[in-house]
């Protein structure tokens, strides 16, 4: 049986994602919850940039209309 894009997120939940936004800004922390319009919440989030943290930011929000990809982080 086929696999809906929510389906693959829902696997991700508590577990370290990257997210790449509109603009190419990048976001590295683990998924805690999202909702239909890939509305995301992650923790202990950074922000990176060339694949190196350049800023840590905790608990974030990010709007599901600015993401690009979200894709599970290498460093898990």
């Amino acid at each position: 049986m086929a696999q809906r894009p929510l389906d693959i997120i829902h696997r991700a939940l508590d577990s370290n994602v990257l997210v790449e936004l509109k603009g190419g800004r990048e976001f590295r922390g683990t998924l805690k919850g999202y909702d239909i319009h890939m509305n995301l919440v992650m923790e202990a989030a950074e922000e990176l940039q060339n694949g190196e943290s350049v800023r840590k930011l905790g608990h974030v929000v990010v709007r599901g209309d600015n993401v690009v990809l979200i894709s599970p982080s290498l460093e898990d």
